[in-house]
């Protein structure tokens, strides 16, 4: 068994963001969200079309 250590209390970080820089996260979170859709469907798709070569989670 490892070495039990105590736990640390939670800390909570600050940070500053300015209004630009909100924008651009948000407009890059909404293309990664396009693109892991994008690529979720491609994805059924292939398990469609060959099903037994797929891989299982």
């Amino acid at each position: 068994m490892g070495t039990v250590l105590p736990a640390n209390v939670p800390q909570t970080l600050y940070v500053t963001v300015r209004r630009d820089e909100l924008s651009q996260l948000k407009a890059e979170r909404d293309q990664l969200q396009k693109k892991v859709a994008q690529l979720t469907l491609m994805l059924q798709h292939a398990q469609l079309a060959s099903p037994g070569t797929a891989l299982h989670a």
